[in-house]
């Protein structure tokens, strides 16, 4: 008896290292690489500091005193001031809000696309030229151009109808995610060819099991761990591209603080004493989380590779 219970512990050890579930990979990525558990430090820091921050800094960030214009950092302004005397780490704070939120709700909808179309085309042969056809169409656009021409084309229609800067967040929302869905589909459509062939899928075909209940039950839960590794690298890229818009001008309205915004405006004023650190700060807030982001979704890629696991 007590042989029967150890071999079953050891086969279930030995099938938990072979197929690990989602949060046991996050933690071997984490453990097993000092670059994403600095990375996953620095992006905590980061999103509690733009939640909670507000509520405990609580200066209005569009709040001007000219007398206090592009001062350097001081107690009462730790991160210094703008040309309009408006203070930088409220503006800060405020920006990173949207940045994760438009990084966030980009990267679900770019999530949600690229899951659906990959695991339809891996899973209906009927569907999978098509599809993939599809996939390789929107790869060979160009996308800053092609996110350039939809902004300008439902801008102000969409401000008109949700608001200023509701309509912006949903024009850049709605831009980056039909826009960033290809890499996703073309990895979750690998994995769905791979899962379809097993033995518990072939099983549940030969019983009549319709192809949504397999899909549901079967496929996406042995699928999420590529879809993880999708989910950090969308996260950066969303930011990385509403930065880029934002700084290009075309994002969100010049007296809504964004990163990608501030950058923009401290630009214009590099050669002012004291003013040189309105470059800093967004451009480190960018770097940083982009950068953590991405160590977190290289550990995530590394720990789902049985190669480098079984190491």
């Amino acid at each position: 008896m007590k042989l029967d219970k150890l071999a079953r512990a050891g086969q279930s050890i030995q099938e938990a290292r072979e197929h690990p579930s989602p949060w046991m990979i996050v933690w071997i990525a984490l453990k097993n690489h000092k670059g994403a558990l600095v990375g996953a430090g620095v992006f905590t820091f980061i999103v509690l500091a733009v939640l909670i921050g507000p509520l405990v800094y609580s200066i209005d960030p569009q709040l001007t005193d000219t007398a206090v214009r592009n001062q350097g950092m001081s107690w009462q302004h730790p991160l210094g001031t703008d040309n309009l005397g408006r203070d930088m780490l409220a503006q800060m704070l405020s920006g990173g809000r949207i940045a994760l939120a438009v990084g966030f709700a980009a990267m679900l909808l770019s999530l949600g696309v690229g899951t659906a179309i990959g695991v339809v085309a891996g899973y209906y042969k009927r569907l999978d030229g098509p599809l993939m056809r599809l996939t390789d169409l929107f790869l060979a656009l160009p996308l800053l151009p092609l996110l350039l021409v939809i902004i300008m084309l439902f801008r102000d229609t969409l401000r008109a109808a949700f608001g200023p800067e509701r309509g912006i967040f949903f024009l850049i929302v709605l831009g980056i995610g039909i826009t960033s869905w290809m890499q996703t589909a073309r990895i979750v459509r690998g994995e769905t060819l791979a899962i379809k062939e097993r033995e518990f899928v072939l099983a549940a075909t030969s019983m009549g099991t319709t192809g949504l209940h397999i899909i549901t039950k079967h496929i996406l839960p042995n699928i999420l761990s590529p879809i993880m590794v999708s989910a950090t690298l969308g996260i950066a890229n969303a930011i990385i591209t509403e930065s880029t818009l934002s700084f290009l001008g075309l994002g969100f309205p010049p007296d809504f603080p964004t990163w990608g915004r501030l950058l923009f405006d401290g630009a214009n004023f590099i050669g002012i004493e004291g003013a040189t650190a309105r470059v800093i700060w967004p451009g480190l807030a960018i770097s940083l989380t982009v950068l953590s982001v991405n160590y977190i979704g290289d550990a995530l890629r590394d720990a789902i590779d049985p190669r480098v696991r079984n190491k």
